[in-house]
């Protein structure tokens, strides 16, 4: 056919309804699986489509969108009719290693913020870095954090150089920098205290944010699902 309409409702959906185009995989043949899906752009002016923002933990903007008989041609498609699995996975591999940077910015953001009082905050007759359990803290923190950093580099260079094993390097990038993230900016909070809770404190900012990359571009458990089925892969 030259159009089709689509018709459903999605939600968690980043950045909606406030982005100007919606990236769309609907079924255009088949019953079932990874075959007869199609990947549609859309604007957000199209006819039928509706959308509301859901008030979530994270100030990161999350919504649903509502198709309702909307139009799309063959004009809207990416890549090719019942081609829409491949462009998905496609995009996966490249957004997850990216999920996997800003994790790594919000855990280092965390780990700046606890070095920085653990060196000026007194306590216990000095500064709270000379205590062996903060330190050895502060040190563990760090190294997930490098070990994290390079696992993201790593996919990077792997999706950029179209490398074979990019879907396991992909998940195995986001896992554990969304991991570390939660980690390290879990530790932030216990390091600073109370203090660290209060509304406008950096590190709460951060605790409410760091908890959705766990969970979207696949949760963690999705991840290690994958990671597992790529080492048998030849």
């Amino acid at each position: 056919p030259d159009g089709w309409r689509l018709t459903g409702e999605k939600c968690w959906i980043s950045n909606a309804p406030d982005a100007d185009f919606a990236t769309v995989f609907a079924r255009t043949g088949g019953a079932a699986g990874a075959r007869g899906v199609t990947a549609f752009l859309v604007p957000a002016g199209r006819p039928g489509l509706t959308g509301e923002r859901l008030d979530m933990l994270s100030p990161h903007p999350i919504g649903t969108l509502v198709f309702d008989g909307t139009p799309v041609t063959r004009a809207d498609v990416l890549g090719e009719v019942d081609g829409g699995f491949a462009v998905a996975m496609a995009t996966l591999n490249l957004f997850r290693p990216s999920v996997g940077a800003f994790a790594v910015g919000m855990a280092q953001a965390a780990l700046d913020a606890a070095l920085a009082h653990a060196g000026a905050r007194t306590a216990f007759g000095g500064p709270l870095k000379d205590l062996q359990s903060v330190g050895h803290q502060l040190a563990e923190m760090a190294t997930r954090v490098e070990a994290a950093r390079l696992l993201v580099y790593a996919a990077a260079s792997a999706y950029d150089t179209g490398a074979a094993d990019i879907a396991r390097r992909s998940a195995m990038a986001k896992l554990l920098a969304t991991e570390t993230a939660q980690y390290v900016v879990d530790a932030a909070v216990q390091i600073h205290g109370a203090r660290a809770l209060r509304r406008g404190h950096l590190l709460e900012h951060l605790y409410r944010e760091v908890r959705a990359p766990r969970i979207y571009e696949g949760a963690t458990e999705v991840q290690r699902s994958i990671i597992a089925k790529e080492l048998y892969r030849r």
